[in-house]
Formats: structure tokens, C-alpha cells, sequence
């Protein structure tokens, strides 16, 4: 543990992202809460054991229902989601310029939550609102003619008036046909109910700012590192990452470890992220420093053999002081990096 001022130097360093150096914890967790309630899971006991995970991990083990050729796919919906919930306040609610409302077409095209984002189970849905008197979100690019269109044709396929009532045609078609077309009817049925579920999460998420912020030292940490000095490595996917860091106005770094990365054989709390980060800006692990706030980085990092500096940024003290992290700081405002003889020099105060 830190005492009230301790310097050391290392080589580079290695950022956890997510909490570490932006705050997106509103809107991952509306996200994974979203997934919790999908499932019939309490949502406290779902955001406990996912954070600091990968992604694909958690979906691993809360929906193993998902086959490995589709984990790529409901990744990327899931981080896309976490995004429009951290934008929605602002895109769509009391923050937006636009006054923008949740039951516009517009949105309703546009929202993650609307193809199944937040909801892999349904995935293969789309909106089409902009088309359809029911904003049905099961279009799909290949997707069957609407029950509508359906009809139509089969009545056109009869020289019988428009007027004549579905019985009457009944025994002009295969009876397999006529299954189908009730089918249509049934399903239109759990739609309209999907459609309101689907405005109900919009309308929530327009109603908190869930926004991604940077954490306090953040944009004076990574001034005061030299370019290639320093990578982030974190749990989260491209989608997710990049959308972050952009958002409160970092530039990822060339290395940006990702949880999607294929040379990586396991996410936290095994360090082969930290791992593969030093490596690929050249350095030896055990020189570096790692910046974590989670337990599963903490432990990662440890393992990877850096110095560990732990923020309490998104965990009470308590959580994380038996984690093996070598210093613990309340922010990154608490730590100064200096360049000296060409090492980089940190100093912290309690």
C-alpha cells in the first residue's frame, strides 16, 4: 500500500479503459440490466459478476444458448447497446438540442435496443417502423412479405371479390398456406407486445443522463506520457472501446488491447491482456505500470508481473485493497509522471 509519498519508475504504461479512464458504469449497467431482465435474472446479481469482464464472457455464461459463430455478432450488438444508452439522454431526451421524442420513426430505426441490440435473443429483429402501421421489428433483410402483403396476394390469387370473407376462401388454398397466414396473425400479436416493451426501454433510457465521462487526471496523465510509451488494455470489444475513448476526447493508442483481439487466449482476470499490451509497444511486462480499478484487472494485472495502481473510481476501497495492487489512489489526480534519464518517474500522494 502507498505510503503518504512514493515514487518508482517504470518503462511504459498500461491503462485498464472503463473506469479507469472514462465512467461509463450508468450505462453498462443499464445495458447489462437490460440482458438480466431478458433472462428472468436479478439485475444486481447479473452487474456484480460482468464487471471488469469481457463481454463475451459474460454473454458466455448468462446466455449459453449463443453459438461460438454468432458470439462475434451479439458482442457487437451488446457494446453498440451500451452506447446508445450512455447517448440516448442527449440524443433523445431532456438533453437533446433537437427534442428528439422516443416514439419518433427516426429513433425507433436508429436505437440499438430496436435490433435486438440489448436483447440478443432477438436478434434477427429490425425495426420498420417507417413502413409498417405497427413498427414491426421483425423486418429483417430477407425477411417473408407482411402478413398485409400476404393476404393481399391471396386474394388476388382468387377471382373471387376482395369482400368474400377468409372461411370462404379457405378451401382454394393448401391448408398449409392458411397455417402460415394464422401464424402471421398469432406473431403480429407478440410484435405489437415486443413494439411496447421495446418504446418502454427507450422511453427509460432517454430519461437518465448515462453519458461517458473522463475521470479526473486522465487528460494530465496521458500529456505527461511519452507517444508509445503507454497502451490501454481492456475488457471491453472495439465497438465499445473506441466508442468510449472517442466520446470524452481521447485518441485510443496505436496499442489498444481489446477484448475481440484474437491473439488473446483469455481476458481478465488472466493477464494476457496486460501481456500482449507490453509486448507490442516493446516492452517487458514487469516494467510496466498497470492503472486499474476492478478486482478481475487488479488481479490481472498482478499476475502480469507491473507495478499495480489501483483507483477507486468505480469501487469502494475496501473492494479492491486485497486484490495485490501495490498502491491504491483515490484518483489519478493523485499520481505525477515525469520523464527523467528517459524512464518515467511516478510519484504519488495519498
Amino acid at each position: 500500500m502507498s505510503s503518504p509519498s512514493s515514487s518508482f519508475y517504470a518503462d511504459a504504461v498500461l491503462f485498464d479503459m472503463d473506469g479507469t479512464l472514462t465512467d461509463s458504469i450508468q450505462a453498462v449497467e443499464a445495458a447489462w440490466g437490460k440482458v438480466a431482465k431478458d433472462i428472468g435474472q436479478d439485475p444486481a446479481y447479473v452487474i456484480a459478476a460482468t464487471h471488469g469482464k469481457r463481454a463475451v464472457d459474460n454473454l458466455a455464461q448468462f446466455k449459453p444458448h449463443i453459438q461460438a459463430h454468432e458470439m462475434d455478432d451479439e458482442v457487437q450488438k451488446f457494446e453498440e447497446s451500451i452506447l446508445f444508452f450512455a447517448d440516448a439522454y442527449n440524443l433523445h431526451g431532456p438533453g437533446s438540442r433537437r427534442g428528439s421524442t422516443v416514439s419518433s420513426p427516426e429513433f425507433m430505426e436508429s436505437s440499438p435496443l430496436s435490433s435486438g441490440a440489448a436483447t440478443p435473443a432477438l436478434s434477427s429483429a429490425a425495426t420498420s417502423a417507417a413502413s409498417s402501421r405497427t413498427s414491426s421489428i421483425v423486418a429483417s433483410e430477407t425477411r417473408r412479405p407482411s402478413f398485409g402483403a400476404r393476404l393481399g396476394n391471396l386474394l388476388r390469387m382468387s377471382a373471387l371479390p376482395e369482400t368474400t370473407t377468409l372461411d370462404e376462401y379457405h378451401n382454394q388454398f393448401e391448408d398449409s398456406a392458411m397455417e402460415e397466414v394464422q401464424e402471421e396473425i398469432e406473431n403480429s400479436e407478440s410484435d405489437k407486445a415486443k413494439i411496447h416493451e421495446l418504446e418502454a426501454w427507450q422511453l427509460e433510457a432517454t430519461g437518465v443522463d448515462r453519458a461517458v465521462r473522463i475521470l479526473p487526471g486522465v487528460k494530465k496523465m496521458i500529456s505527461s506520457i511519452p507517444d508509445g510509451r503507454y497502451a490501454v488494455a481492456t475488457s471491453g470489444a472495439k465497438t465499445y472501446a473506441y466508442g468510449c475513448m472517442t466520446r470524452v476526447g481521447i485518441t485510443p493508442p496505436p496499442v489498444t488491447i481489446t477484448a475481440d483481439d484474437k491473439r488473446l487466449k483469455a481476458g481478465k482476470p488472466a493477464p494476457d491482456p496486460f501481456l500482449l499490451a507490453a509486448k507490442c509497444l516493446g516492452y517487458d511486462a514487469t516494467k510496466c505500470v498497470v492503472f486499474e480499478d476492478s478486482p478481475s484487472g487488479i488481479r490481472a494485472g498482478v499476475a502480469s508481473g507491473a507495478t499495480v495502481i489501483a483507483v477507486c473510481t468505480s469501487h469502494e476501497r475496501e473492494k479492491i485493497e486485497n486484490c495485490g495492487a501495490h498502491f491504491i489512489v483515490p484518483t489519478m489526480d493523485h499520481v505525477k509522471c515525469e520523464v527523467e534519464d528517459g524512464k518515467l518517474k511516478f510519484t504519488l500522494r495519498a
